[in-house]
């Protein structure tokens, strides 16, 4: 994404004065969890809410979803990088400048090997997508300039302990309107596969999505994918970790399955790589793990220039990030059903308008900004509660 195109935003009698970030409030809450899900070892989905207020008193709402079962960012850490590192660096900032936003994340937070910090870092990027364009008075897809497509056909997520408990969570599921499946794989092969086969008996016409999170070793995910692709599975999501470069490398020579990358893309330059070095087919795309939209809009370029599967996932995101992802996704116009098990698992909205499932799908938001309205009032009690 060119900067420029922010730089110079129609902003009406305003556009003289540049605007300057005069605040950055950080409110952290919780949210119940329901239903067994492999993240959440507590009944809770922590987040923090940032809330970016110019100096003319107009704000963007952004949100930073840790979870450190599944990266090493904890809400805790993420708060005391905000509070004390990230907001400071962007105090006085025109907030139209995305690019040197995060060059001053940058210099506050450094990278090792990609984005450091970079679940923290989405929640400022969030917010201030959503600043600049109710300072355009359009919709970031309009910012962008992209007509987005009207909803998001959602796959629903399983993830059973037995496999007695797979036919019940498809059943509820299906009455819920959803009609395709992600599974949740390793490091049981024997188990995946029979639940892969289970599911797709079930489901004959879904689109099923394996995604092992990183839990295979590479020979266990060598030997297990063409037995996944035989159980009828369509794509392998994150076979193993992210820094087994060579398994990439061999899964996607054996082309028993697509291979998609999750974890291990923090930031487009790890794509650009990655693509030279034929390691991957697709994309599993999560705003909240780039540090934003500001390198995943640049990754979906990427991915649209080069033919690579473009897929929506999630963090299990509530509210401002739920809608972040859905911006994104609209704008990559999704062939595919999104991972987005936010409404799955969790039980409270802090939206003064909360998203409504439609037949196993969302509607992509189409308000200023990032498309929605958060309830403050309601997120300030949560934090004085």
């Amino acid at each position: 994404m060119d900067r420029r195109l922010f730089l110079s935003l129609p902003l009406g009698a305003a556009a003289a004065e540049t605007p300057r970030i005069r605040t950055i409030e950080l409110f952290p809450v919780e949210y119940p969890v329901t239903g067994h899900f492999r993240f959440f070892p507590r009944p809770v989905r922590p987040a923090i809410f940032v809330k970016i207020a110019l100096e003319d008193g107009l704000a963007g709402w952004g949100q930073s979803v840790p979870i450190p079962t599944w990266s090493y960012e904890t809400p805790e850490s993420a708060l005391h990088t905000l509070k004390h590192y990230l907001a400071p660096a962007l105090i006085g900032r025109d907030p139209r400048d995305l690019e040197g936003a995060h060059q001053a994340m940058r210099r506050a937070i450094a990278s090792s090997f990609s984005t450091g910090m970079p679940i923290a870092k989405a929640g400022i990027d969030l917010a201030l997508h959503d600043l600049i364009g109710r300072l355009a008075r359009k919709n970031i897809n309009g910012v962008w300039g992209r007509k987005p497509q009207e909803k998001i056909t959602l796959s629903w997520t399983l993830n059973p302990r037995t496999l007695d408990e797979t036919a019940p969570l498809m059943e509820h599921g299906r009455k819920l309107g959803y009609r395709h499946f992600n599974i949740k794989v390793a490091p049981d092969p024997k188990f995946d596969l029979e639940l892969a086969r289970m599911v797709r008996k079930l489901a004959p016409e879904s689109f099923l999505w394996a995604d092992a999170n990183g839990g295979y070793d590479t020979g266990t995910a060598l030997a297990v994918a063409p037995k996944l692709a035989d159980a009828g599975v369509n794509v392998f999501e994150q076979p193993v970790p992210p820094n087994l470069l060579s398994g990439f490398a061999a899964l996607k020579k054996q082309k028993a399955l697509p291979v998609l990358m999750d974890e291990g893309l923090v930031s487009h330059v790890e794509l650009e790589e990655f693509v030279k070095l034929k390691l991957l087919d697709g994309v599993a795309f999560k705003p909240a793990r780039t540090a934003g939209l500001w390198d995943s809009y640049r990754q979906l370029e990427i991915c649209e220039r080069e033919g690579l599967m473009v897929l929506g996932s999630g963090l299990t995101d509530p509210d401002v990030a739920l809608a972040a992802a859905l911006d994104l996704y609209g704008a990559a116009r999704l062939k595919y059903p999104a991972a987005l098990n936010g409404l799955q698992f969790l039980t409270r909205s802090f939206l003064k308008k909360p998203f409504a499932l439609e037949d196993g799908a969302l509607r992509v938001p189409a308000g200023p900004g990032l498309g929605v309205e958060v309830d403050e009032n309601a997120v300030r009690g949560a934090v004085a509660g």
